[in-house]
């Protein structure tokens, strides 16, 4: 169980790598968290707890897709060229 903790503080602390690390962790965490409930049983608060990695695991890969947001054409082009009319925003 602590092995599965040290996974989930070392992904989420690092967003270094964040596709292949997170994808081994969620996959380190699913075996773990098998082989957990095998030996405890799954009524088990080892069980639960393996399992909750599992979902926090998932729901941190899911924010990194949010956060990787595509920029359209014009933010693209807003970003090499600032200063063009498209790209002005104004104030009232």
């Amino acid at each position: 169980m602590s092995k599965n903790t040290e996974i989930l503080e070392t992904v989420v602390n690092s967003n270094e790598e964040a596709g292949n690390s997170l994808e081994t962790a969620i996959f380190d965490a699913l075996v773990d968290a098998r082989s957990t409930c095998e030996v405890n049983g799954s009524n088990s608060s080892e069980c639960a707890v393996a399992w909750d990695i599992v979902e926090e695991l998932q729901a941190e890969k899911s924010h990194h897709k949010q956060a990787a947001k595509i920029k359209s054409s014009l933010e693209n082009y807003c970003a090499i060229h600032p200063n063009a009319l498209e790209c002005r925003v104004y104030d009232i």
